[in-house]
């Protein structure tokens, strides 16, 4: 189509809609918290850049104070920042402000099921039972950390095989992160170089890189138009066709092979469920919200957990002293001929702190998730109407000065005491706060100790660049934080 035509097109279902508009007090209904002014349609689109909505809403925040709205399209945003008012909303008033908000490319890949999307008692329903048989299948217990530590070994002879040549690490932490999900929900795993499932892990990192551009910002905010439109926002949800189509046929394999005295991993236990409450009309365990459950699985436990392991690396390279220290520590708690433990964290304060530190610092997932309010709700003098988009602005409480004396900075002595233990933070929320808290929560932590100590027990990191160098600057952050591209050499200990 060209693309005078589009623009054509576009303009005409602006003016369309903004004539339905007309005399409708659009903005600032009742006693919502101040923002800036919003255009018609568009909101607040040209005062969110694409790629720097963290740098956007932090200049916000500064303007208007703890508590604001900006306008997707006509969709009011309010966003709360800071530890003590995020902390006010999602867990003093967890019970009003745990609804799932309006993320239309995201509904629109998670086919609005599954415990992403789900909404009110269907939500509950299908989050208790996967707590449940998460824990049923060993999550935070000894076997599960066997199978962590046999994936970090596995990651290990992987590094071994560049044989200390420069690497991008993306697709060997993807393929170890991705094996281990894969592990829980359908007891498998894939061999690292397996090219179909490679395409299918990039082709979700491509995904979630669109959703953080100009054109996934503007399908978010007028996706009724933007889904009859040619564009990158496109390839989005085609991008994502491979990791559906996979996640159908290994869910149909179990089922064929299904033997419901032994269940062996997430799906056989949703498909026993499914069989118990078939004849229940109501019953939220059916096959699309199976598929969709361990889609919302995948997208929360691959990447987000790749990224942290891709970023805490590069962070290592701009920061040998801290490397060094590491290693120091490794050798003398866990030595170099026993793999680390999780019962290591206790004992390895200094790499417990750094590990931590990296995942403040990235700031994986800024956003925080889009939540909504379940009733009318006043909040810090304002009202918040039942239905209203919420933001937990996480972004602004893991570099909140409060609890973060040098939030700009790395510094992993803000977990540590005065005499050099690892310290527990507040305001330390990757994972997220309140009822809609990460599900893997465990997983990944468990996950990204093991990783970082077994690479690190194992190699020492040697950079491309020089260290003063290297720039720490993500490449995008939006939806997610997209880290720079780089290579390192993992050389032997």
């Amino acid at each position: 189509m060209d693309l005078s035509v589009v623009f054509a097109f576009i303009a005409v279902c602006i003016c369309c809609i903004l004539i339905q508009s007309i005399g409708r007090k659009m903005y600032r209904k009742g006693n919502l918290p101040p923002g800036p002014t919003p255009f018609p349609i568009i909101g607040n689109l040209f005062q969110i850049k694409s790629g720097e909505m963290v740098q956007s809403f932090k200049k916000l925040q500064e303007e208007y104070g703890p508590v604001f709205t900006v306008y997707l399209g006509n969709r009011p945003l309010v966003v709360v920042c800071g530890y003590q008012a995020v902390k006010e909303a999602f867990i003093d008033q967890g019970d009003v402000f745990f609804e799932r908000g309006n993320v239309p490319a995201l509904e629109r890949i998670l086919q609005r099921s599954g415990v992403g999307m789900l909404r009110g008692e269907k939500w509950k329903e299908i989050r208790a039972f996967s707590i449940k048989t998460l824990k049923d299948l060993g999550m935070g217990k000894r076997n599960f950390e066997e199978k962590l530590k046999e994936e970090a070994q596995c990651l290990v002879e992987e590094f071994r095989k560049t044989k200390q040549l420069p690497v991008d690490p993306s697709s060997y932490l993807s393929q170890a992160t991705s094996n281990i999900i894969c592990s829980v929900v359908f007891g498998m795993r894939f061999d690292y170089g397996d090219k179909e499932w490679v395409t299918i892990l990039n082709n979700m990192k491509k995904s979630f890189h669109i959703m953080g551009t100009f054109w996934g910002q503007v399908y978010d905010i007028i996706p009724k138009i933007m889904c009859y439109l040619p564009g990158p926002h496109n390839q989005m949800f085609r991008l994502m066709h491979g990791l559906t189509e996979f996640i159908s046929q290994r869910v149909k394999q179990n089922h064929e092979t299904l033997d419901p005295s032994y269940p062996r991993d997430f799906s056989d236990y949703f498909l026993i469920r499914m069989e118990k409450e078939k004849e229940n009309p109501s019953s939220e365990f059916f096959v699309k919200n199976l598929l969709m459950t361990i889609l919302d699985i995948f997208i929360g436990g691959v990447e987000t957990t790749s990224t942290t392991l891709k970023y805490g690396l590069l962070i290592l390279l701009k920061h040998p002293e801290i490397e060094e220290k590491i290693h120091e520590e490794i050798d003398s708690v866990v030595g170099r001929n026993h793999s680390s433990s999780s019962e290591d964290r206790r004992k390895l304060h200094y790499t417990n702190a750094v590990i931590h530190e990296i995942q403040r610092f990235i700031d994986v997932l800024p956003m925080g998730g889009i939540h909504s309010v379940v009733r009318d709700t006043q909040f810090r003098g304002y009202t918040i109407p039942k239905g209203t988009d919420v933001c937990m602005f996480l972004s602004s409480v893991l570099s909140d000065p409060k609890y973060f004396r040098d939030p700009e900075n790395f510094n992993p002595g803000h977990f540590l005491d005065e005499n050099g233990e690892f310290k527990a933070n507040d305001a330390f929320v990757p994972f997220s706060m309140g009822k809609r808290n990460c599900l893997g929560l465990g997983i990944a932590q468990m996950e990204l100790f093991l990783i970082f100590t077994t690479v690190l027990q194992n190699f020492s990191l040697k950079p491309v660049l020089q260290p003063k160098e290297i720039d720490l600057k993500p490449a995008t952050q939006g939806f997610e934080t997209i880290a720079p591209f780089y290579e390192l050499s993992f050389l032997p200990r």
